[in-house]
């Protein structure tokens, strides 16, 4: 091999291994610290509003109205739900509309690292950064997290700022409807109120709710104790 290239793929080599050793170290120190900011926050067209909350002070009815909205089998699965994608596929090929099949694990790791566009690049991306997640920060910090960096509202950034914002107090005094009037807003915050419900969402945040009390408030001990 020429000299030439060989220093090349030299330079390469030790430009990728920093990057790595970066985001590892990024990784470990955000483990146990509050994040200052992520790449959606960043990216907002809004002005950002966002404050950190730890889920130890958070009634339990919160981390679970997210998980029975947005990803059920969070307990259980590794980062990526292979079972929803698999429904997701059988569903699309029934005639259905393609949806995400994204775990909460991703999207937090679309949250932190990368941008809105779908594209399979970013879907593979958000699959790889899920998984190391997952066995860096475990599933309670990853589920803190996202509690603090999902969007509720045009540039409004975690559930403490939704909290003060909608209803005037902290998300740690929130009663178990306004949880899951926040959770019902997830899949398309800039467009929804937890303060004027459609018809629709009357009806998801009912459909959560009885999710609530088939899964049992003591779904997530395991995770949060």
């Amino acid at each position: 091999m020429p000299k030439g290239k060989r220093r090349k793929l030299k330079k390469a080599w030790g430009l990728l291994w920093r990057m790595w050793l970066t985001f590892a170290l990024v990784l470990l120190v955000f483990r146990f610290a509050p994040l200052p900011t992520t790449a959606f926050m960043l990216q907002s067209p809004y002005p950002v509003k966002q404050a950190w909350i730890s889920i130890d002070t958070l009634p339990p009815h919160i981390p679970l109205a997210v998980v029975a909205s947005e990803d059920q089998r969070f307990p259980i699965h590794f980062g990526i739900d292979v079972l929803e994608i698999r429904n997701a596929i059988i569903d699309y090929g029934d005639g259905e509309g393609l949806r995400g099949a994204s775990t909460i694990t991703q999207q937090t790791a679309k949250n932190l690292f990368l941008w809105p566009s779908r594209s399979f690049l970013r879907k593979g991306l958000e699959a790889g950064l899920a998984v190391v997640l997952e066995m860096v920060w475990g599933k309670k910090r990853i589920l803190e997290v996202y509690l603090n960096v999902a969007e509720f509202g045009q540039g409004m950034y975690g559930v403490e700022a939704a909290s003060q914002h909608y209803f005037g107090r902290s998300a740690s005094t929130l009663s178990a409807t306004q949880a899951t009037r926040l959770a019902i807003m997830l899949p398309s915050p800039r467009t929804r109120t937890p303060n004027r419900l459609t018809p629709y969402l009357r009806e998801r945040t009912e459909w959560v709710e009885q999710q609530m009390q088939q899964l049992g408030y003591d779904y997530l001990k395991t995770i949060i104790d």
